[in-house]
C-alpha cells in the first residue's frame, strides 16, 4: 500500500521507496537553505493535490511532491525542466542498463 503521510497507520513505514525520502529531504534542505519558503512549497504542493487531480487512496503523493519540487526549482530557474527530463531519463536507462543487485550509477546509462 502506498504511503501517506497523512492517514498511515503507526506502524507502517513513511516512505515506500528511497527516491521518497530523498525527495522529502532535498526539499527541508532547500527550504532551510532559503531557497525557498514552506509557504511556496504548500501554494505549489496544495495545486497538485487539490481536489480532482489526486488519487482517494494517495498512491500518487509522493510523485506530486517530486513534481512540485520539479516545478518550484523551474520557476526559480535552478533546474531547468528540458535538463530535469533528460537527466531522469538518463538515469533510467542507467537502471535498465544495470545487472540485478548492482548500485545503479548515471555512468551505467548507454547514452552518456
Amino acid at each position: 500500500m502506498p504511503s501517506n503521510p497523512t492517514s498511515t497507520p503507526p506502524d507502517t513505514p513513511p516512505f515506500d521507496a528511497p527516491w521518497q525520502a530523498q525527495a522529502v529531504a532535498l526539499t527541508v534542505a532547500l527550504i532551510d537553505a532559503g531557497v525557498f519558503t514552506w509557504a511556496d512549497w504548500g501554494q505549489a504542493f496544495g495545486r497538485r493535490r487539490a481536489p480532482g487531480h489526486a488519487r482517494d487512496d494517495g498512491a500518487d503523493y509522493y510523485d506530486h511532491w517530486l513534481e512540485t519540487l520539479e516545478e518550484v526549482l523551474a520557476a526559480r530557474a535552478l533546474a531547468l525542466a528540458d535538463a530535469v527530463r533528460e537527466t531522469a531519463s538518463a538515469w533510467r536507462r542507467a537502471a535498465a542498463a544495470t545487472p540485478h543487485g548492482t548500485p545503479i550509477r548515471l555512468e551505467n546509462d548507454p547514452h552518456r
